[in-house]
């Protein structure tokens, strides 16, 4: 029998960038929150001192473990869908901080035309561009209602950043300058100019000079140690929740931490259509309990978040048959059909390439967005062309050669040493769109520990993957050739996704919308028809844009919390419905 507890006025679920801002933006505003966080109580001070590429990069030791509570998937829907249990196939965060403990750093603002994608393709092109396959649908926000939101997270996070030639301009200049340029940025930089393209230092959640964000928070200068990705960061120079909103959060005293807290379920009253708290496990002593509250809000990772809904059957289900419902509808991500692009081996050319950090890199923009003329293009959309460096590290990452050497043997030792700093690799961020046959549903036969299903993805590549991921390529190809290659090589495309979900970047399920017939919540991330239940994080994104999803997923939170606040003076629906069936 569950104990129930003290009704507070917001409960959060997950401590990432969503619940972390959601939670310090209510703390602030004076209400009582308490967040709920399944994993450990990680803090800053966990990962000074800690450079282990074999505990981080290799044994993946601060990411959600996958025997007991992982995902299934298959490609086709007859298919019987098998459960990813290896780490490296798939890595989710845990722990206090989330995802974001050990994200790399890349900021990119999606582009105007990513937020009302529909409508602007069929304005420029017509509706017969967009496949039958696919459901493509504008967000029911716009870039300019977005834009505040995203200066409200860059100034928390203190983005380094210079300005993108081809993006709109900002009305607020970026927190930090940009990171240093290095000799093989330079070299890109150098190359992608002349061939009439428009470079930039990508904007990085990697301090380039210590900061003090409008919350007193303080980060430190980045050293380029190359400890960004899959780690935490070791000199507190890192724009994540641990450095930035949680400890925001903690200096409150109407703000209540709870760790190793397992949701299972939102208690949800079906006759009001509103939810009434949430039912947790503390998985230290094994006890249940529920926790009463006024406003629901689920921030946990896109899959959490579709799970719960599902578990407590809240929402109606997406069927692929008869193509209706919203939870679990247009679940997608950037997975094996992006960051595809060329190597390239320079015979004459040397660099430290084990010196960087996350989000040390540049890029070019002509072929995001709707940035060129897709009109004789078999796809739509499109992504960043991109070279990062983020620091080799000395077991793995390092070992590059021709895909003619032995793999084993004098020559391939040979080969190894003469290019562990003379080969680059860029690659291509492309979009990653929603289709009616990728989706998420509960299981019917694998279950957790607790005996509840576990999550099942279908999904497989539609229409767009396969040509954008092909041009991307070429492109790639192209530019590799201008920075002076000697031998560059294309990366292979995947024929059909393989079940690894690599890259963290994993969205959709309860997406966000104007038109409650497909869509699970409005721009708030209010549910549509439950008031007091807010879901949010990168399960709200109808697509997946040409970048990475931290800026636009911590935009929306803060858009959220503002939400959150209203709701709690109105008690109401904050946004108008509008019937959009085109979007269907």
């Amino acid at each position: 029998m569950a104990t129930e507890l003290d009704k507070v006025d917001v409960v959060v679920v997950g401590m990432g960038w969503s619940g972390g801002i959601v939670s310090a933006e209510l703390a602030k505003a004076g209400k009582n929150v308490v967040g709920l966080e399944k994993g450990h109580n990680a803090k800053r001070s966990d990962y000074i001192g800690v450079k282990d590429e074999l505990r981080f990069d290799n044994r993946f030791e601060i990411m959600q473990s996958l025997k007991g509570d992982t995902i299934t998937s298959r490609n086709e829907i007859d298919e019987t869908a098998l459960p990813i249990r290896t780490m490296k196939d798939m890595q989710l965060g845990a722990d206090v901080g989330g995802a974001s403990v050990h994200w790399a750093g890349a900021t990119y603002r999606y582009w105007p035309y990513e937020f009302e994608i529909r409508s602007q393709t069929i304005e420029r092109y017509g509706e017969d561009k967009i496949p039958d396959d696919m459901n493509l649908q504008d967000w029911g926000i716009t870039y300019e209602e977005m834009e505040p939101y995203y200066e409200k997270w860059e100034k928390t996070a203190g983005i380094s950043g210079e300005q993108d030639p081809l993006a709109p301009e900002r009305k607020m200049e970026w927190p930090n300058p940009p990171l240093n340029e290095t000799p093989s940025l330079k070299l890109f930089k150098d190359a992608t100019a002349e061939l009439g393209l428009h470079p930039f230092q990508i904007a990085a959640g990697n301090m380039s000079q210590n900061y003090e964000n409008p919350d007193g928070e303080k980060l430190n200068a980045c050293m380029y140690c190359s400890f960004c990705t899959r780690a935490g960061c070791d000199f507190d120079a890192k724009s994540d929740p641990l450095a930035t909103v949680v400890p925001t959060a903690l200096r409150h005293d109407n703000f209540e931490l709870r760790t190793r807290a397992n949701v299972r379920r939102v208690l949800y009253n079906e006759d009001d259509q509103r939810a009434t708290g949430v039912m947790y496990v503390d998985e230290q002593t094994g006890e249940e309990f529920e926790q009463p509250a006024d406003v629901v809000v689920l921030a946990a990772f896109a899959f959490t978040n579709n799970r719960l809904l599902m578990l407590s059957d809240i929402g109606e289900q997406y069927d692929p048959e008869t193509r209706e419902g919203v939870i679990g509808r247009n679940f997608n991500g950037q997975y094996n059909s992006a960051f595809h692009g060329a190597i390239g081996y320079f015979e004459n050319e040397k660099w430290n390439l084990y010196m960087g950090a996350g989000a040390l890199g540049a890029a070019v923009n002509d072929y995001a967005a709707d940035n060129f003329d897709h009109t004789d293009l078999d796809f739509i959309g499109g992504g960043a062309i991109e070279l990062r460096q983020y620091g080799f590290g000395a077991i793995s990452s390092s070992n590059n050669y021709p895909s003619d050497t032995p793999s084993w043997g004098a020559e391939y030792k040979k080969q190894s040493l003469k290019y562990a700093y003379s080969a680059l690799h860029i690659w291509y961020t492309s979009i990653a769109m929603s289709y009616w046959h990728n989706y998420l549903d509960l299981d019917p036969t694998y279950k957790d520990e607790y005996g509840d299903p576990l999550l099942r993805a279908t999904y497989k590549f539609g229409s767009n993957e396969r040509p954008i991921g092909k041009f991307g390529v070429e492109k790639c190809v192209e530019i590799m050739e201008a920075m002076g290659a000697d031998i560059v090589e294309a990366d292979p495309l995947p024929d059909e996704f393989d079940h690894v979900y690599a890259g963290g970047h994993y969205t959709g399920g309860v997406v966000m919308g104007a038109d409650p017939e497909t869509s699970a919540v409005n721009s708030y991330l209010q549910m549509w028809d439950v008031d007091n239940l807010f879901v949010v994080g990168g399960s709200a994104f109808p697509q997946f844009g040409g970048h990475h999803p931290t800026p636009t997923i911590g935009a929306l939170a803060y858009r959220a919390a503002e939400g959150v606040e209203r709701y709690l003076e109105e008690e109401e629906q904050l946004v108008e419905p509008q019937t959009e069936s085109s979007n269907s």
